[in-house]
């Protein structure tokens, strides 16, 4: 991929009140500075992120403007706003969880766009309706410049695998090939939810080298149940943030009690419209329908499954969707079954995994002689694995959990670590407090489990082009 000369343009917005304008301002800002830069540029697309920073008043609720200089430039995509065009001139809208900025507050904001001809930088802003004023401040710096194939190969897990899809046994990328993503999941959002922010999203992506983020939105449990439209709206910004680091994001619909997954059968269908309608164009998504089914046959598994895939299809026809198995997503075996009852009566759809769980000090030999008898028969996805024990606690079992991922990295099955969060269990990969602290990098804030798996996942990923 061709990489763009990165332009970094900053602004400064003129006092005054836009209260009339935006009702939602309860004060116009007396100034703001807005950082422009063109991070990656290709053959008539590029990415683009946008600072502001507040050095005025406080604001609660913002709208930013700008006007591109060029008639072929447009937005395709935008992630922590709401953005929208006009022609040349551009809006975007804080989201609920940035709408505040106080005194020396900033917004990180970012979009992907394409354009024919030139592509120059927007040259005027406008924060709540107040105007910019001065000239911009402009630095250039060069970046290298390299080309690996067509289509043209990028630097981060989107970039270089595209969209995903199932091919045989196999989770492949663009060019048809497997692949093998690793990665992390959020703890439940309604309880961590302050650990997921533009520091920590950066540190997984950028020192942790992630593939992937998994949210984990529990229903019950003071979940989804309790509020729809802010659990929606939380987990569509945080696919927008691993969507602008470049990570997959599974979207898990965490069902754990009850265990029937068919009791949440009207809230799955509901929430998976919207948020397959939502993300349909990403090619960062894949939707986890039913977290750990227990207690429950594999008929009514499956049952719940073709009933709730369409709804996805409708909106997402290319997505890749991952499907819960019985016992706490261990294809049967912690109930006494295993993985030949999928085989012989599978999901009445395409384009699917099956999920498989583990907690290494707890699930051993056995449960690794299944996945290595199933992966052959069936698309596997490890989408939550603990180091410790099956209650998230306990000492973490360094041999058991190196035995696992051997396993799964010889076999190219994808995974997600439960958790990244800082809970006071020693499954968590972040020391208690640490999302207090807010700085997330380093060794100094991990747990001996953490620094474990970081060091597996941070590894070269070398994806497959060819």
């Amino acid at each position: 991929m061709k990489r763009s000369t990165v332009v970094a343009a900053a602004f400064l917005l003129a006092a005054g009140s836009a209260a009339a304008l935006f009702p939602h301002a309860v004060a116009a800002a007396a100034g703001c500075r807005v950082d422009y830069t063109v991070a990656g540029q290709w053959q008539g697309g590029f990415q683009a992120s946008v600072k502001i920073t507040n050095v005025g008043d406080p604001v609660s609720g913002w709208s930013l403007g700008f006007t591109f200089p060029d008639g072929g430039q447009k937005v395709t995509q935008g992630w922590n706003a709401g953005w929208s065009q006009s022609g040349t001139a551009v809006t975007a809208t804080n989201v609920d969880w940035n709408r505040s900025l106080g005194t020396g507050g900033t917004a990180d904001i970012g979009f992907t766009g394409t354009f024919s001809g030139a592509n120059p930088a927007p040259t005027a802003f406008t924060l709540n309706g107040v105007a910019c004023t001065g000239s911009p401040v402009v630095t250039t710096t060069t970046t290298t410049t390299t080309t690996t194939g067509n289509p043209p190969v990028g630097r981060t897990p989107v970039e270089i695998n595209g969209q995903l899809r199932v091919c045989g046994v196999n989770l492949c990328n663009q060019y048809n090939r497997p692949v093998q993503l690793r990665g992390m999941s959020t703890h439940g959002i309604q309880w961590f939810d302050k650990c997921y922010n533009n520091a920590s999203l950066d540190a997984l992506a950028n020192e942790w080298k992630s593939d992937l983020f998994r949210i984990a939105m529990y229903v019950q449990e003071q979940g989804y149940e309790t509020n729809p439209s802010w659990f929606t709206n939380r987990v569509n910004t945080l696919v927008d943030m691993a969507e602008a680091r470049g990570m997959y994001a599974i979207i898990d619909f965490h069902t754990l009690t009850p265990g029937d997954p068919n009791y949440n059968i009207d809230r799955a269908k509901t929430f998976f419209a919207q948020v397959a309608s939502r993300n349909a164009a990403k090619k960062n998504v894949v939707y986890e329908i039913a977290n750990e089914p227990n207690g429950v046959s594999w008929a009514a598994i499956k049952s719940y499954a073709e009933q709730v895939i369409p709804v996805i299809r409708a909106a997402d026809p290319d997505a890749v969707v991952l499907v819960g198995t019985r016992a706490w997503s261990s294809l049967g075996v912690s109930e006494g079954s295993n993985e030949s009852e999928i085989v012989n009566n599978p999901v009445n759809a395409t384009n699917i995994m099956y999920t498989f769980h583990f907690y290494a000090a707890s699930h051993k030999d056995n449960y690794r002689s299944t996945v290595s008898r199933a992966a052959s028969r069936l698309p596997l996805f490890v989408s939550e694995f603990g180091t410790v024990s099956a209650t998230g606690g306990g000492a973490f079992d360094r041999a058991s959990s190196t035995a696992w991922l051997d396993l799964l990295d010889q076999l190219k099955i994808g995974y997600a670590n439960w958790t990244y969060s800082d809970a006071n269990e020693s499954s968590a990969a972040l020391r208690p407090g640490t999302c207090d602290g807010g700085t997330y990098t380093g060794g100094g804030v991990l747990t001996e489990s953490g620094a474990f798996i970081k060091s597996r996942v941070s590894t070269a990923d070398n994806f497959p082009t060819s």
